[in-house]
């Protein structure tokens, strides 16, 4: 369970917890069924910090991650705290091209990465590339072995709550990612507010099967390490292989992404008594599966959550969920938000508007000074994502505010669209984009997944008497399930892409 109030400077969450709590488990591979306590995680990772710092790493390196979901990932995360290095946790989806201008701006030195991302790394960055698996490449050096023959000190470094820990770049599904300066204050701040909102167990067991470059793959193993409790690691994600972890791992909580929830449900999943939570983010949850997790007994937990805030923002329990279709529940603790104009003033329950965030858990800002400037005001960080509160202060989050469609000079909120496609019976989810139109300026598209026969006009009819004309979508399209990114979030450009086929198809 966690301890009292940190005391400033501080050395890393791990070394804090091996102190308190030895004996207890902190991490599960499910692949080989290995279990580590916190004493033995604790050892295993001063090996990985010493062959680190004998690589050159300290306070003022950058260390760069290339890696999938996997234990090596979770000895380079705590072992750059212990170094008091900042952590540079990049995709591996991405190609070299996309990857260089990304290490550049972030101004990595070291560049981590395994025998399945170490082709991708040479060819991204030209300096020192190190490998957590053995290698046969020249320009790769296996980090294992750089502490083999050298003494090296790995006594913790005593971090303040203002220091960078991670430097975590955001999806860019709307431009181009920003790198996100998150300090031990943030995750610190973001593992509080949630234990508040989901609860803490002394047996927890916390699964992560999201990518741990990714925000909801990273915080449960910060999170489990302030707690005390342990995280179960699922390399990658397949509904009738995750079932079986949930099962046999004694799985006691698990983040989601909607897709993710909803195959595992398709494949008959009942949740077992002993699942506390599913922190349900990445993308709004569509009601009919919210709707499905009450009938099944399912403790889903929408969140509303950014990088910008290491995770959550506002969640909703489940009875909260249930009663009140499409909410993520209230702000977490110390947290507040507000919907503003564009004007940045406040705007009463029930008008949709900008969302500001601010709190403890908000980043003080990114890489580039003018990227920061121009996202902070006074009442503290434009998300740029917009929505609105209802009297008793729950959130509802309806879309980016860049994703808003200017129609024949009218503004159009894709997510009020989305709403009404997902009232339609044959409708699973959809995503709404503009697209370029010689008379308007903008057209609304629209494509849509669907789990029964349906056609364009059908659904067009479905929208008239709920929208207004310049609401309406004028370009449709179909598909099984939606284009989405990693993390769950709708890839809008691959959106319209599918579109524009459609139209010229």
């Amino acid at each position: 369970m966690m301890e009292g109030p940190i005391d400033w400077p501080a050395p890393d969450l791990l070394t804090r917890r091996a102190r308190t709590t030895p004996d207890r488990t902190a991490l599960v591979d499910d692949a080989t069924g290995r279990t580590w306590t916190y004493r033995e995680l604790d050892r295993a990772v001063d090996e990985t910090t010493a062959a680190l710092l004998e690589a050159g790493a300290d306070p003022d390196v950058r260390i760069g991650t290339l890696l999938d979901t996997r234990v090596a990932f979770v000895r380079i995360v705590h072992a750059a705290m212990r170094a008091g290095a900042e952590l540079v946790p990049l995709n591996v989806r991405l190609t070299p091209a996309e990857l260089e201008p990304m290490i550049e701006r972030a101004g990595v030195e070291l560049l981590i990465a395994s025998r399945e991302t170490e082709t991708t790394a040479t060819e991204a960055f030209e300096d020192r590339v190190l490998t957590v698996d053995s290698t046969d490449v020249p320009a790769v050096e296996e980090l294992s072995a750089q502490a083999t023959d050298v003494e090296v000190s790995t006594q913790p470094a005593l971090r303040t709550r203002d220091e960078t820990a991670v430097i975590m770049f955001t999806s860019g599904t709307t431009g181009r990612p920003k790198a996100v300066r998150l300090t031990v204050g943030n995750l610190v701040a973001s593992a509080t507010a949630s234990a508040f909102r989901l609860g803490i167990d002394p047996d927890d067991r916390w699964l992560v099967t999201l990518p741990m470059y990714h925000m909801g793959g990273l915080a449960p193993v910060i999170r489990s390490t302030l707690y005390g409790t342990a995280v179960v690691l699922r390399e990658s994600f397949d509904p009738d292989g995750t079932v079986r972890t949930i099962s046999d791992r004694r799985v006691t909580g698990v983040s989601l992404v909607p897709t993710m929830l909803r195959r595992l449900l398709d494949a008959g999943w009942s949740p077992p008594d002993r699942l506390r939570f599913v922190l349900l983010g990445g993308a709004p949850a569509p009601a009919g599966l919210i709707d499905r997790c009450e009938n099944l007994g399912v403790p889903v937990y929408p969140t509303y959550g950014m990088t910008e805030t290491a995770s959550q923002i506002a969640t909703a329990r489940p009875a909260e969920a249930f009663a009140h279709d499409g909410t993520v529940g209230q702000p977490l603790l110390g947290t507040s938000v507000a919907v503003v104009d564009d004007d940045g003033e406040p705007l009463p329950p029930g008008e949709p508007g900008e969302l500001v965030v601010d709190g403890p858990i908000v980043t003080p800002g990114y890489l580039d000074d003018a990227t920061t400037a121009a996202a902070f005001s006074d009442r503290g960080l434009h998300t740029g994502d917009v929505g609105y509160r209802d009297d008793e202060g729950r959130l509802w989050v309806l879309n980016r505010l860049d994703d808003r469609i200017l129609t024949g000079g009218e503004l159009v909120d894709p997510g009020a669209v989305v709403d009404v496609l997902r009232g339609h019976a044959a409708v699973v989810d959809a995503a709404v984009v503009g697209l370029d139109d010689r008379e308007w300026g903008e057209r609304v598209g629209a494509l849509v997944a669907t789990n029964e026969e349906v056609t364009a006009d059908e659904l067009a009819s479905f929208c008239e008497d709920r929208l207004a004309g310049f609401k309406r979508p004028r370009t449709w399209g179909f598909c099984d399930e939606l284009p989405r990114t990693a993390s769950g979030t709708v890839d809008r450009e691959a959106v319209r892409e599918r579109l524009r086929e459609d139209v010229q198809g």
